[in-house]
């Protein structure tokens, strides 16, 4: 064969070679940037782009491993041979610096024209290549299908050995897309597409699920309840004190919860009552409902819903009255903090200067910890009750102790928790901490230092 066929035969060899490099990273970027969204509206769009867009979905979802590794087995071959062509037509070309030269050229060519254009061009617009490229690489799996199987076998195999010991598998992939959404919302807001408050409820609406009655009921110790044998202006007074539009009636003890009276019920049999007919709690009373600590946020507002109740008791272990939680409280978890114009307004944090800021007791200590940016956990749930685990007896006015690059003096107490506390943000500097524990006179006990 003439020197110059070969060439030729070479050249239009590696020009269809580097082409169909092109094409397969222009289809691993495609695939690898999908959004599932996106697609799936094509897909139920119907016709030939509809039929095509579920050819997409399928290798998407349930084929993903075996689209990477026919691309990246397509795309390794591809390298290899355009280098080979590439040094044998250059070594005949240029004898003395044939391969050199092959070697900076085929990298070079490779590099922009098979990887970074086709790569960025596609990551503008996926869900459009997807489509054009899906059966193609459809046909490629199929002719590759044994060598896919036996690579999916070992990676599932090295994979298996490589996970954590005794990791969920079932909830792993939930978590992992929780927290790309969060990313994404992240993402969007330093971008600037959507604002802060957009942000975060969209947060708050993807970690809906992980929060626990617990989270937001409010303690036994804090409930305003109506004892069972109450006058009707005693009834009348307990509503005005507290404010509130619907509360428990009690038996003996907040234990004992014989229903749930409702402000506006109370003011109806008040106006239709008489000296002949008096008015009784008991006639006036719902039941109330019940859930129990664990239950998510979701499961107790769809007992709500059901029920058609604003209000639940939540039960303990024995039985008894753990807190309650209201339609309100649940849905403050999306939308922050719900005020109306008989309530006063009370800040879990308010700063103060620079370095310090006032924190209310009942404030949530995982909020403050995310307040103030420190990585750390805690068994309690309100920063009153972590103060008195740190202090281990209950705090008094004017105590104080160091956790993390936190100064935390209490300010206000009932006597038997912390009502208020001053906190200090301190330089993250320990011969200064080592200097504020001197200054405390060494009263305060060491903190349990976050994780």
């Amino acid at each position: 064969m003439e020197p110059w066929v070969l060439n030729f035969i070479s050249v239009i060899s590696l020009v269809v070679l580097l082409s169909f490099g092109a094409y397969l990273s222009a289809a691993e970027m495609a695939f690898a940037s999908l959004s599932r969204a996106r697609i799936n509206n094509l897909a139920e769009s119907g016709g030939k782009r509809g039929r095509r867009a579920q050819l997409v979905v399928d290798l998407y979802e349930t084929r993903f491993d075996e689209v990477i590794s026919t691309v990246l087995i397509c795309n390794n071959f591809v390298a290899i041979s355009s280098a080979t062509i590439s040094a044998a037509l250059f070594a005949r070309l240029m004898p003395e610096y044939g391969y050199l030269i092959s070697t900076f050229v085929v990298a070079t060519v490779v590099i922009l024209f098979t990887d970074i254009f086709p790569k960025s061009t596609t990551k503008e617009n996926p869900e459009k290549v997807a489509l054009s490229v899906a059966p193609s690489i459809n046909v490629l799996m199929t002719l590759l299908m044994p060598v896919n199987k036996g690579i999916i076998k070992l990676k599932n195999r090295f994979s298996s050995k490589i996970s954590a010991d005794g990791e969920d598998t079932e909830t792993a992939p939930q978590e992992r897309l929780e927290q790309e959404l969060i990313f994404m919302v992240e993402e969007a807001e330093t971008d600037g597409i959507i604002n802060e408050d957009d942000s975060q409820l969209i947060t708050n609406a993807i970690e809906f699920n992980e929060v626990s009655v617990w989270d937001v009921l409010t303690p036994r110790v804090k409930i305003a309840s109506i004892p069972i044998n109450s006058s009707v202006d005693e009834v009348a007074g307990l509503f005005l004190r507290y404010g509130f539009s619907r509360m428990p009636v009690i038996e003996n003890s907040i234990d004992e919860v014989r229903g749930i009276i409702h402000l506006r019920d109370f003011l109806k049999c008040i106006a239709s009552s008489d000296s002949k007919n008096p008015v009784t709690l008991a006639d006036i009373i719902t039941p109330a409902v019940y859930t129990v600590t664990g239950a998510p946020i979701t499961e107790a507002l769809k007992l709500l819903k059901k029920e058609k109740s604003h209000m639940a008791i939540v039960a303990d272990e024995y039985g008894g009255t753990e807190g309650l939680v209201t339609m309100e409280d649940i849905l403050e978890e999306l939308v922050g903090e719900i005020w109306d114009e008989n309530d006063e307004v009370f800040e879990d944090f308010q700063k103060l200067s620079e370095s310090k800021h006032k924190i209310l007791g009942t404030a949530a200590i995982d909020k403050m910890f995310e307040y103030f940016d420190i990585e750390a956990e805690s068994e309690s749930i309100t920063v009153g009750g972590w103060i008195m685990d740190t202090l281990r007896r209950i705090p008094a006015e004017g105590d104080s102790f160091i956790f993390e690059k936190l100064n935390v003096t209490v300010t206000k107490t009932n006597g038997r928790s912390a009502e208020e506390c001053e906190v200090e943000v301190m330089t993250e500097n320990k011969e200064e901490y080592e200097e504020a524990e001197e200054d405390l006179g060494g009263s305060a006990p060491e903190p349990p230092q976050g994780d």
